[in-house]
């Protein structure tokens, strides 16, 4: 389709995190903590000051796409999302048909918040469902039911939202295949226009923190499917999604024509994004850089007048290829790999017999310039990954 080969990506984002939760999910990893009263005015101002700080820095730029993540932003009220997102369209412009995403709890969500949000700015909803089935519901430590998920993605179409999105977890421990296709068609009965389905990952390298039921599997206590499963789940999703109409464009996610994820899009395909608040990390003119993870921390730094960032480093030429080459593999309009190395001043002869190797085994394809993973390429990303890069 050419509207994936064609993905469009924001190519200037802004990502602002709320890192409040009711309760801390065991697998969670994100900058998040529970709090049972959120300093929900004080955290506002901080986020509205380190914004002037990071755009006092930055040349006039256009934002394509905003999202709220989390923690749990839908617990935010919408009030103070207003204001952070009137901030952002005074000190930059939004392009046209700017995506501006909220993240949502099935357990914090109902009309009347949605509609709040709605009249803030937000015009996309990601709904943390997770799953539908009340035993992979309690081992990932969700406090919602499938109903209280239904009906959020209800209340979302009641208060207007015409782009709304729901995320899932896969490869639990107990959880079976026939387990995940249920999920999956109960996913799509509900229309969504865009799905994400994510393997739960625990080992240590992909995670920032070592969370609890990282620790659990660790000691033995918590035992996941085996790979073979796991990938069995993963195309029992693909071809579920795949019949309904939704397209997967990225290894884990898939959309209704003209409804891809463009702020994530920012990540796969090398733009620039601004990031503000706990925990959240930003790329701009190839500076990375992460803020304080410690929502106190972050609070009194930017309080101080200080940016709030617990590091900051310049990426190299070879880094940066790196990292495009393995995020542009994830997408199904895959990357001109030629162009890329050309770029960073790579040899695209020294991977040619590789990639002729990839074409041969139905792993990729190649159409025009671009390298494309298949459906069985995508199954084995990482390990095609490292080897180009």
């Amino acid at each position: 389709m050419d509207e994936l080969t064609n993905l469009s990506a924001a190519r200037f984002a802004v990502y602002v995190h709320f890192p409040y939760c009711l309760s801390k999910c065991p697998y969670c990893d994100f900058a998040s903590t529970a709090a049972k009263q959120i300093p929900e005015e004080r955290y506002t101002q901080a986020i509205l000051r380190e914004l002037e700080q990071r755009a006092a820095t930055l040349s006039p730029r256009t934002v394509d796409a905003i999202f709220i993540g989390g923690g749990t932003p839908s617990l935010w009220n919408p009030k103070h999302v207003s204001e952070v997102l009137s901030a952002v369209a005074k000190r930059f412009s939004l392009g046209d048909g700017c995506e501006v995403t909220l993240e949502a709890n099935p357990g914090a969500s109902d009309e009347a918040r949605f509609s709040g949000f709605l009249a803030a700015g937000v015009n996309r909803l990601s709904i943390g469902v997770q799953s539908f089935t009340p035993a992979t519901l309690a081992k990932l430590g969700r406090s919602h039911d499938g109903d209280a998920a239904k009906r959020a993605v209800r209340a979302a179409r009641e208060a207007g939202f015409g782009n709304v999105s729901m995320d899932f977890i896969y490869g639990v421990q107990g959880q079976t295949v026939d387990e995940v296709r249920r999920d999956a068609e109960t996913a799509v009965s509900l229309g969504t226009e865009h799905l994400s389905a994510y393997a739960l990952t625990l080992d240590a390298e992909s995670l920032a923190e070592e969370v609890p039921l990282a620790k659990q599997l660790a000691r033995g206590e918590v035992q996941l499917p085996p790979d073979d499963t796991v990938v069995a789940m993963q195309r029992v999703v693909r071809d579920v999604y795949r019949q309904a109409g939704l397209h997967r464009y990225e290894v884990s996610n898939y959309a209704k024509p003209g409804f891809h994820s463009r702020h994530n899009a920012t990540y796969w395909t090398g733009g620039d994004w601004l990031a503000l608040g706990v925990g959240a990390t930003g790329s701009v003119g190839g500076a990375r850089y992460s803020n304080q993870r410690s929502a106190e921390k972050y609070l009194v730094e930017v309080e101080a007048g200080r940016l709030p960032q617990k590091s900051v480093e310049a990426l190299s030429v070879a880094e940066r290829f790196e990292e495009r080459v393995a995020m542009g593999l994830r997408l199904t309009s895959g990357l001109s790999l030629e162009q890329v190395c050309r770029d960073a001043g790579q040899s695209y002869e020294q991977r040619r017999a590789f990639v002729e190797q990839l074409v041969r085994e139905g792993l990729a394809v190649m159409d025009g310039p671009r390298l494309k993973l298949t459906d069985e390429g995508l199954d084995v990303h990482s390990a095609i990954s490292a080897r180009l890069m």
